[in-house]
C-alpha cells in the first residue's frame, strides 16, 4: 500500500471570520471544466444563511469544454492539463489576477460515505480537544479501505458515558467519549490524477472536496439541511448524492451514468453523431411525452456518408430515448437513497444540480419515482452571478467558493513535519506536494 492510501486529500486553511480574501476553484467535469475566480468579504450572516459568514463576489469565470476526462476521471494527463490551462487562464484575465492555488472538486473515484462510531476511554476526567483528535483519527482509518482515500472526515455526533446528541464535547467529563462520524472517501488513484493534472499546470491544489456535498452548500436553504435533503448532482459522466439531516452532511454515494449516457443512447437511437445528438438533447430534450409530440417531426441528419438523406423523427421518439434513460437514472438514485440515513426522513427532499438536472420535466419524473417533493437548486446567496452562472450546472463550483466556510467542521489528520514545526513553514498549504509525491 502506498503513503498516500488511507490518508486525507488536502484541506484549505478554514475562513477567518473577521478576514477576507481571493479563493479560486476548478471543477474539472466530464462535458466541462468551470474556473471561478471571487473575492470574499466578511458579512453578517442572513436568515436562510445562518452559516454564511462572507459574501462572495466573483471577479473572473470561464467555462470551457472538459478534455481527457470520462466518468469523474482522468483518462488522459496531457489533454486534461492543456483543458485546465486554458479555463483558468481565461479566468485569470477576466479577474485580473493569477491563481496559484485552487479548490478542487470530485465528482469521479465511487464516491462513498460511510456513517462510523469510534469511542476511547478519556484518562484525565474531561476530554480535550487531543481526545477528539485521537478518537475521530481511529475513526476515519478504520472507515477507509484499501486503495480508498478521504475527502471529508465530518463529526455528525458526540456522545458521553452514553449520552448522545453532545453538540460539544471539550471540557466535558466522562470516563468514555464517543464520536458518530461521516467518512467520505473515493479512490486514490482518480483523485491522485485529478491533482496531477492540476500540479502541472504549476497550480497548488489547496483543497479538495466531494461534488454533491460542495453543490449541497450552493443550493440547500438553512431549513432544508436541518429537515433533510438529498442533493443530486447530475453530470455529464456521473450521478453523484449528498444526504444532509440535522444541519450535517450525513452521508454520500455516486454512481458513473450520467447526462452524457442520454446524449450516446440518442446518438445511437437516431444514429445521427454525437455532435448532433448533443444539440437535439440541449434543444428537445424532454421527458414528457404524449400530446402533440407524436404528430411534430424533425429532421436530423444521418451520422455516415454526406450523401445519405437525413431521416425524420418525431418528438415522442426523442423523449422517449431521453425518458428510458432517465428512469434508470432515478431508479438508482432511490436504490442509493433507501440504503442511506435519508430512508428514514419521510418527508425530506430531493434537490437536483448539475448540468443534466435541466431536462425539461425532470422534477415530475423525478416526484413520481423518488415518491419526494423535488426541486432544481441553483447557487443561493451570491450578489453578482452572471446569468450564464445562475443556473444548476454551477452549483459545484459556486459550492466551492463557499467552501472555505465550512472546513472548520472537518477533522485534519496533523502532518507537520518537525523541520515545518520549527519553521512555521509548510501548514495545510505546504502538505500537497508531499501528497502527490507520496503516492509514487
Amino acid at each position: 500500500m502506498t503513503g498516500l492510501d488511507r490518508t486525507q486529500t488536502p484541506k484549505t486553511r478554514p475562513m477567518p471570520h473577521k478576514r477576507g480574501g481571493l479563493v479560486a476553484c476548478l471543477d474539472i467535469g466530464t462535458s466541462k471544466i468551470a474556473c471561478m475566480i471571487a473575492r470574499l468579504k466578511p458579512s453578517a450572516p442572513s436568515e436562510a444563511l445562518r452559516d454564511r459568514t462572507h459574501a462572495v463576489e466573483l471577479i473572473g469565470y470561464s467555462q470551457i469544454q472538459s478534455r481527457g476526462m470520462k466518468a469523474g476521471a482522468v483518462i488522459d494527463l496531457g489533454e486534461c492539463e492543456q483543458a485546465v490551462r486554458q479555463a483558468v487562464g481565461l479566468a485569470e484575465k477576466m479577474a485580473k489576477v493569477r491563481v496559484e492555488s485552487v479548490l478542487l472538486s470530485v465528482s469521479g473515484g465511487r464516491l462513498s460515505g460511510q456513517l462510523v462510531e469510534a469511542a476511547a476511554d478519556i484518562r484525565g476526567g474531561a476530554v480535550t480537544p487531543a481526545d477528539v483528535s485521537r478518537v475521530t483519527s481511529t475513526g476515519m482509518r478504520h472507515a477507509t479501505g484499501e486503495g480508498r482515500t478521504v475527502l471529508h472526515a465530518l463529526p455528525v455526533g458526540y456522545t458521553l458515558d452514553g449520552v448522545k446528541g453532545i453538540r460539544d464535547p471539550r471540557g466535558m467529563v466522562a470516563h468514555q467519549f464517543g464520536i458518530d462520524m461521516n467518512v467520505v472517501t473515493c479512490d486514490a488513484t482518480v483523485a491522485r490524477n485529478l491533482m496531477l493534472a492540476v500540479e502541472r499546470c504549476h497550480i497548488n491544489v489547496e483543497a479538495m472536496a466531494a461534488s454533491p456535498y460542495v453543490a449541497g452548500l450552493s443550493v440547500l436553504t438553512d431549513d432544508e439541511a436541518d429537515l433533510g435533503a438529498a442533493v443530486v448532482e447530475m453530470g455529464a459522466g456521473t450521478t453523484t448524492i449528498a444526504v444532509f439531516s440535522g444541519g450535517h452532511f450525513v452521508h454520500a454515494a455516486g454512481f458513473a451514468v450520467g447526462g452524457q449516457h442520454i446524449t450516446m443512447d440518442l446518438a445511437r437511437g437516431l444514429s445521427a453523431t454525437i455532435a448532433d445528438a448533443e444539440r437535439i438533447k440541449t434543444l428537445y430534450g424532454t421527458v414528457i411525452t404524449g400530446g402533440s409530440d407524436s404528430r411534430e417531426l424533425m429532421s436530423v441528419p444521418t451520422a455516415g456518408d454526406e450523401q445519405d438523406l437525413p431521416q425524420i423523427v418525431s418528438r415522442a421518439t426523442i423523449a422517449n430515448i431521453v425518458k428510458h434513460r432517465a428512469e434508470e437514472v432515478f431508479e438508482m438514485v432511490r436504490d442509493k437513497l433507501k440504503d442511506s440515513p435519508f430512508a428514514s426522513e419521510p418527508n425530506g427532499r430531493v434537490v437536483l444540480s448539475g448540468g443534466a438536472s435541466q431536462l425539461t420535466g425532470l422534477v415530475e419524473l423525478g416526484t413520481q419515482i423518488l415518491g419526494r417533493p423535488v426541486r432544481v437548486g441553483r447557487p443561493l446567496g451570491f450578489g453578482r452571478l452572471p446569468n450564464e452562472a445562475k443556473n444548476a450546472a454551477f452549483a459545484v463550483p459556486a459550492g466551492l467558493l463557499v467552501y472555505p466556510q465550512y472546513v472548520h467542521h472537518e477533522h485534519v489528520e496533523p502532518r507537520h513535519t518537525r523541520q515545518q514545526v520549527r519553521t512555521g513553514t509548510g501548514g495545510y498549504f505546504g502538505k500537497v506536494g508531499r501528497w502527490l509525491r507520496e503516492g509514487f
